[in-house]
Order: C-alpha cells, then structure tokens, then sequence
C-alpha cells in the first residue's frame, strides 16, 4: 500500500515539473535563424484547456493546435545588439509522438554580437514553468533557462570583429 501511495505522489509531483525546450539556429545555408519549441504533448494538453477552455483539443484539432502556435509565438522574442525586436514568423506547428512543436523564423541580423532572448510560454499559467533554450550555429553552443521571475536572459557572439 505505501509503495503505490509513494508511487502515485512521486507521479503527481514529476507532472508539476513543467519544462520546454526551444533550439535558436542560426543557419547559414538559409541566412535565417530558425526558431524549434519543443512541448511535451501532456503538459500543451493540459496548457490548452487551461488557456483556451475545456473544450481545446490539441491532440485532435488543428484549430486547438494553430491557437497554441500563435500562443507560443506571441510569448517569445528575439533582440537584436540594439535591443530592437526581430520580426519572428511563425513558420508552422506538428504532433511528433510525446511532442508539439512550433517553429518560427526571422532574417539573420548582418550585425549581431549578442541577442536578448524573453520567453514567456506557460509561465504565465504555471510560475514553475523552465523554459530552457540551446543557441546554435553562430558560436559555441549557448544554453539559457528561464525558471522562476527571470523574464530576460542574452548570449554573446565572441570573435565577430576577430580577423
């Protein structure tokens, strides 16, 4: 009996862990830097209801899964080295087994020697919300998190003026 007490608290604990990973590439075949979040499909399930109602669907309804997209889309940014916003568009979403993704895109700035990054998705639902995000492609790899009232957070880009 305690075993399956345990086990059931230690399952209702690991579902309050609410993370999302999110990869920033700068890919230069394309010149643009493309934006990958990546949802676990349990937690946008339960994100969804919470934010568009019980009725939400994102398992089954392709509107339930474009209104997250455009939720998504309209909680994270890119800064430029002159704290001015890069224009992301929303590129597209997919169902892949465990996960949602959405995916967004903007033009690689000529200059850029650091970015700021904000992303707000889910945690203005769930104040335990990480939001973790890996930079790739200009660089080393860079990794930022996103967990309590951290709301801003940037990378640098060394070596960019080096000959």
């Amino acid at each position: 009996m305690w075993g399956t007490l345990l086990l059931a608290a230690s399952s209702v604990y690991a579902h309050q862990q609410k993370t999302a990973i999110s990869t920033v590439l700068f890919n230069q075949r394309s010149n643009n830097i493309e934006i990958m979040h990546r949802f676990d499909i349990h937690d946008a399930e339960h994100a969804v209801k919470e934010i568009f109602g019980k009725g939400a669907d994102i398992l089954d309804s392709s509107e339930t899964q474009q209104q997250f997209s455009d939720y998504v889309s309209k909680r994270f940014y890119l800064f430029n080295s002159k704290n001015k916003p890069l224009p992301l568009k929303l590129v597209g979403f997919e169902k892949d087994g465990k996960f949602f993704w959405v995916y967004q895109e903007t033009e690689q700035p000529t200059e850029l020697t650091n970015m700021i990054i904000r992303n707000d998705a889910l945690r203005d639902i769930w104040p335990l919300q990480v939001n973790t995000i890996n930079v790739e492609g200009k660089g080393n790899l860079q990794t930022l998190t996103f967990s309590d009232s951290v709301e801003l957070l940037s990378v640098e880009f060394g070596g960019e003026h080096s000959p």
